[in-house]
């Protein structure tokens, strides 16, 4: 799997601040019992007692070590049950003082022995979905609700778009890194490209890679504010996760003002993305034909080369929405 880095490294610490959290007040609760229940103060001090009897007998063996395991073990289990019924009598849970993890299955470490916990791999999800640059499309457009039943007015339409659905579907569903598959999507607007683009970004990052989506004009301005403002704080960060992450899907190329320095930025990034083996997708508005007008051979022979591409046609789906 290839979590974001930051995430990652931001999640785990949320993860030991957690555990170290639920133990000093689990801590703190038993002080305030212990203050206010001479007790419960009495009985915690005879169970640790109890605990390394327990232990240095277990140590120790002997012939009678069994007997006498078991004996300790009754009397801890007595003590535990008047602790239990002092508390409940006095109003208080009879785990009171235990520590209490958002997460029992783990104890808060995100971790079950060596497996990742399922409730990490869901903070994972989550932050993955915030730092994707999808925002809110990633909670309203997947693959689920991708209706092709806009595209049936014209049979080879419908079975194009089918094509493109399955071979999208497919290709988020059995996404690895490192395989370096690179998909281009033409076509006009509203035909559906961000939609499906948003979907194999949600299936991607459910499935636990770094995905980074971002419009060509976006791409651009950060290259522009680092080479020529001196950059942001987090500029160095930003960049090298455009060349870094699984999976890195640029909108709408085209759209940004092509000079010799967008040019340069958009070949180096595809050429270092390839050569790097690491996976990435193009959606434009352009047909082939402008986009090879529109670019130097030496980008458009590498997407028409190592991009496996998809032909959007049809009528404008949200013109077709508004007319309903």
């Amino acid at each position: 799997m290839g979590y974001n880095r930051e995430n990652f490294r931001r999640i785990r610490q949320e993860y030991e601040t957690k555990y170290l959290d639920a133990r000093a007040e689990a801590e703190a609760r038993r002080g305030e019992l212990h203050a206010r229940f001479p007790e419960v103060a009495e009985i915690d001090a005879a169970m640790h007692e109890l605990g390394v009897t327990l232990l240095r007998t277990a140590v120790g063996g002997g012939p009678d070590a069994q007997a006498k395991l078991a004996a300790l073990r009754e009397q801890n289990e007595a003590l535990q049950a008047a602790r239990a019924a002092f508390l409940t009598g006095k109003g208080y849970p009879a785990d009171y003082s235990e520590v209490h993890y958002a997460c029992e299955k783990c104890g808060d470490t995100g971790y079950v022995d060596t497996k990742m916990c399922d409730c990490m791999k869901r903070a994972l999800t989550a932050a993955g979905f915030a730092s994707s640059g999808l925002g809110h499309l990633l909670q309203t457009q997947s693959f689920e609700n991708f209706s092709l039943d806009y595209y049936r007015r014209v049979p080879e339409q419908f079975a194009a778009m089918q094509r493109n659905y399955d071979i999208l579907y497919r290709y988020a569903h059995e996404f690895t890194a490192g395989q370096c598959r690179n998909i281009a999507l033409f076509g006009g607007t509203g035909l559906g490209k961000t939609h499906l683009s948003t979907a194999v970004a949600r299936v991607v990052i459910e499935r636990g890679y770094d995905v980074c989506y971002t419009t060509a004009i976006d791409l651009i301005g950060d290259y522009e504010f680092d080479r020529f403002k001196g950059g942001r704080e987090d500029s160095a960060d930003t960049l090298a996760h455009y060349a870094d992450c699984d999976l890195l899907i640029i909108d709408d190329l085209g759209t940004e003002v092509v000079n010799q320095f967008t040019v340069s930025v958009i070949y180096n990034l595809i050429n270092t993305r390839l050569n790097c083996g690491r996976s990435t997708m193009i959606s434009t508005n352009h047909s082939p034909k402008e986009l090879r007008e529109r670019y130097w051979d030496r980008i458009t022979s590498r997407i028409f080369g190592e991009y496996q591409v998809l032909v959007f046609s049809g009528t404008d789906v949200r013109a077709q929405k508004l007319r309903q």
